[in-house]
Parts: C-alpha cells; sequence; structure tokens
C-alpha cells in the first residue's frame, strides 16, 4: 500500500509533466494507451534530466 507524503507534489508533477510534454510535442491527454513508449519515455526522461540539472544548481 503506497502513502502519499506530500500531497501537493502530485499535481506540482503532473503539471510538470504536461509543460515537458507539450515542449517536446508529446500529446499527453487523460488516456495515453496509444503513444509509444518511446514518446512517454522521452517526457520521463527529460523530466529526470531537468530535476537533476534544478538539484546541482542549487548544491554548487
Amino acid at each position: 500500500m503506497s502513502r502519499v507524503l506530500i500531497p501537493e507534489a502530485k499535481q506540482g508533477l503532473a503539471t510538470f509533466k504536461n509543460e515537458v510534454a507539450g515542449e517536446l510535442g508529446v500529446p499527453f491527454k487523460e488516456y495515453n494507451g496509444d503513444l509509444s513508449s518511446r514518446q512517454c519515455g522521452s517526457v520521463g526522461g527529460e523530466m529526470v534530466k531537468r530535476m537533476i540539472q534544478d538539484y546541482e544548481s542549487h548544491i554548487k
């Protein structure tokens, strides 16, 4: 059973995901079963890349 530690994070990550998807031209919507793994993976990969860059910029 999963437990939500920070409820606000879910909406924030959804917003971030939609922003990245829009910038990459991936048509995210309520149902994404018609998208390829490459399309979905590109969004997730870009999100992780940006989160790491943001973290690294704050620790230097």
